[in-house]
């Protein structure tokens, strides 16, 4: 395709979910960008359309169904992210003026097909126009949908895009294995897979010579990093020690691979924040084990002290789901027990909606829509007052 057809195209690009999603766009941009696109900040001055999704939640999803149909026609629109891995080709029978969906592990392969779909429209989109009214191909032959969820190449790491010229975020593993019952993610985004030591490392050398100063790594499961014999902690050692690095952050740990000798490294390591997201999810052990979280409330609140004791100061945030099935007003006692014992300096309170292919989503979801709004709302106003007594 001609550069100058290119240039004449901008892209809005716009991210819904967590932070691996945000750094997904970045690298996203990043490719486009080499490839000679401009981007705007308003979906009405843009050719081309990409919403980056999250499918943690259904209100999460549903948002940006409202979004794409109100787009206005004659823009190719792109869906990538979890919720095109999971809708799949179905995408285009919700929504028909979808022009590509694109999973997380295929995310390489977007520039490509924008240029292909460029070629195929023939021109820069008009009011009006579809692929449809220029081709004679039928919907799905002029549609594109990559779901393969293939291995990433490490490049797509390395354009050179941050939207903080400050700090970047950096992957340090895609996927995820642990297969928590009510969580989407190994779906979407596949199995556990670490980026090499080497090549995490070379990143951040690339954004410290740009100017960056703070780092945040991060995995579905950061404390379960592993390449060969170099560790999480290993890493966070030796990223600590960097020239250039002043503040070093991470982010997810999971409660069943977070250690004592994670909060010794925390402790002592000058340069990493006093900051631990560690989720807890519920209360009580039969809903931890029905989520498949494989810890029980006693261990995670021993961790807790662990921290607490060693992290002088330390700031703990947290995850909580209430409504999960079977969760009885026993269980939700159990959770807010802990939850007022352990005073989280932060919390995402979410209200469980079942998530297609999960195990969950086979158990009944019993939990009534008022019932899910009554607790949300209890934890809330705990944790509004909670987090009032921190400054961080």
């Amino acid at each position: 395709m001609e550069n100058k057809t290119v240039k004449k195209n901008k892209i809005y690009l716009k991210s819904f979910g967590c932070q691996m999603n945000l750094r997904d766009s970045e690298v996203v941009r990043g490719m486009l960008e080499k490839e000679g696109f401009k981007f705007v900040d308003d979906n009405k001055k843009a050719d081309i359309v990409i919403l980056n999704t999250c499918a943690v939640r259904q209100h999460a999803e549903d948002k940006v169904w409202s979004e794409i149909g109100a787009i206005k026609p004659g823009k190719i629109i792109g869906l990538i992210g979890c919720m095109a891995q999971n809708h799949k080709e179905s995408a285009f029978e919700r929504a028909p003026a979808l022009s590509f969906v694109v999973g997380p592990g295929d995310i390489a392969k977007i520039p490509e097909i924008i240029k292909r779909l460029l070629k195929d429209w023939g021109h820069s989109p008009k009011s009006g126009d579809s692929p449809q009214s220029i081709s004679p191909r039928s919907l799905y032959e002029s549609r594109i949908w990559e779901t393969d969820n293939s291995c990433r190449p490490e490049e797509i790491y390395h354009t050179g895009f941050y939207q903080d010229k400050k700090h970047a975020y950096v992957v340090i593993s895609e996927g995820c294995s642990n297969f928590c019952s009510y969580c989407v993610v190994p779906f979407a985004r596949g199995s556990l897979r670490h980026r090499k030591f080497t090549d995490i490392l070379e990143e951040i050398n690339q954004a410290v010579a740009k100017g960056i100063s703070k780092i945040t790594l991060l995995g579905q499961n950061v404390s379960a990093y592993k390449d060969g014999k170099k560790d999480f902690i290993k890493l966070l050692e030796t990223v600590n020690a960097m020239d250039g690095v002043k503040e070093l952050t991470f982010m997810t740990s999971h409660p069943k691979d977070t250690t004592v000798e994670l909060f010794k490294a925390m402790a002592t390591l000058d340069k990493v924040k006093k900051y631990l997201h560690l989720p807890l999810q519920s209360g009580s052990d039969k809903i931890l084990k029905l989520m498949n979280r494989r810890y029980s409330s006693k261990t995670y609140l021993n961790l807790i002290k662990d921290y607490r004791k060693i992290v002088k100061d330390g700031i703990l945030t947290t995850d909580i789901i209430v409504g999960f099935p079977s969760e009885s007003d026993e269980d939700f006692k159990d959770t807010l027990a802990l939850f007022k014992e352990i005073e989280f300096a932060g919390a995402f309170i979410f209200k469980y909606s079942p998530r297609p292919d999960t195990a969950a989503s086979k158990m009944p979801d019993d939990v009534t829509l008022a019932l899910k709004e009554k607790r949300h709302k209890i934890i809330l106003e705990i944790q509004r007052k909670n987090s009032k007594k921190y400054k961080w």
